[in-house]
């Protein structure tokens, strides 16, 4: 049964603009650690693609806090929700700490899909309730 959908469109240029003003402090606010190990990668060999990462990682976010109905509230946080991926390179959502208790304590699932093009990145996230 679904519990609940989000979608969320980043304009990547707004990402850039944030990156210019903070620096990396922008970028270690929105990612976990193992992401932040791949933006600095992709940053380091690619800058846009790094920007990019960043901006379809906080596009996923954003769409997962909104399927699960929180919003940007405790116990969802930036760090505690990763984007994945399968060896397939499917993206999937990796939670931590209290929201993965709280998360797994609702006996739920997500389904979470990234994307960018030139000047936007877009997610769209569908949060099921397993069946026990």
């Amino acid at each position: 049964m679904i519990y609940g959908i989000g979608t969320d469109i980043c304009d990547i240029r707004r990402i850039q603009a944030s990156l210019d003003r903070h620096g990396e402090r922008f970028a270690a606010k929105v990612l976990s650690d193992a992401e932040m190990a791949t933006w600095k990668a992709r940053s380091t060999r690619w800058p846009e693609r790094g920007v990019r990462y960043l901006a379809t990682r906080f596009s996923a976010k954003e769409a997962f806090s909104k399927a699960i109905g929180l919003g940007m509230r405790m116990p969802m946080t930036w760090r505690l929700c990763e984007v994945g991926k399968l060896p397939s390179g499917q993206p999937v959502i990796v939670l931590h700490g209290v929201l993965k208790d709280w998360f797994e304590a609702k006996n739920l699932s997500a389904h979470i899909t990234v994307t960018d093009e030139s000047e936007y990145a877009a997610s769209f996230c569908v949060v099921e309730t397993r069946q026990p």
